[in-house]
């Protein structure tokens, strides 16, 4: 029997009250009923026969249900033992997916997925996108790709350019291990219920290689100090890193990079010649 597609409206608020569900705001839910965007996104893993997807937040299945279709081998991890019993029932029909009842910061992805290349889909909950995000980057997984909805202000940070408000620590992050870029914005009337922020879709391509050589502690540890107090000066807030003024000074002296400028301002390349010039 095919399966009815739960990306609908009509499906989902048909699943969601036959099992009695109410979105949990605690953990944002939020069920999205566009079936275009959740093809969009399916397409944007590009993913195939055999190829295998970790799904982060799968809900009630609606893009597992795509990316199923697709022929990928599904790993999905689902926090809310509620919905991975919704999910026992929407997904039934296909022997393609593996639904995790567990919480993603502390699954060991790698036992999961195996070591072979991999790609992440996720509709990340607003409240935790960032540490999600920074976990799966940091242990240098074999991902290829990730495709995530999140709160559209964060994808605006991520693809960021220097000199914007919205350029930060988590900018030079996701473009020092990625290529990100923005594949479409979501407005809320596509979810249910609807969430008082729009959203937007980030397909971001695993870069082979850094951008620039440099020690990835010492790196990160002056990204952080430099956007330790927004809008200050490089000479000051760098002083956040434990650092004597003097000791600043000198450095930045031997970076060549203007103290008076701010941490906004600087590209990746520079923070790199920071972190290279630190000791």
């Amino acid at each position: 029997m095919e399966q009815p597609i739960i990306a609908r409206r009509e499906v989902t608020k048909y699943i969601l009250e036959a099992f009695g569900h109410r979105a949990k705001k605690k953990l944002g839910q939020n069920f999205l009923v566009d079936e275009k965007v959740v093809e969009s996104i399916a397409a944007a893993t590009e993913c195939g026969p055999g190829d295998i997807v970790l799904e982060i937040g799968p809900g009630i299945g609606t893009l597992t249900q795509a990316l199923a279709m697709r022929g990928a081998q599904v790993k999905a991890v689902e926090l809310d033992s509620d919905l991975v019993k919704v999910m026992g029932k929407t997904l039934e029909g296909y022997d393609n997916i593996e639904i995790i009842n567990a919480d993603i910061l502390k699954t060991d992805i790698l036992k999961l997925v195996g070591k072979e290349e991999f790609t992440v889909a996720a509709n990340l909950p607003y409240y935790i996108t960032t540490p999600i995000i920074f976990a799966l980057l940091e242990q240098h997984l074999p991902i290829k790709r990730l495709v995530m909805m999140v709160q559209k202000e964060v994808a605006e940070r991520i693809v960021a350019v220097p000199g914007g408000k919205d350029y930060g620590a988590l900018t030079v992050a996701m473009q020092y291990y990625t290529e990100p870029k923005l594949l479409c914005t979501v407005p809320a009337k596509a979810f249910m219920p609807a969430p008082h922020v729009e959203s937007a879709v980030l397909v971001c391509e695993r870069r082979a290689k850094a951008p620039i050589d440099v020690d990835e502690a010492t790196f990160f540890k002056v990204v952080r100090g430099a956007f330790s107090v927004r809008r200050k000066m490089l000479s000051n807030a760098l002083k956040n890193m434990g650092l004597t003024g003097e000791f600043v000074s000198a450095w930045l002296e031997r970076a060549g990079i203007d103290g008076k400028r701010r941490g906004e301002t600087l590209t990746i390349q520079e923070f790199g010649v920071l972190a290279n010039t630190f000791k």
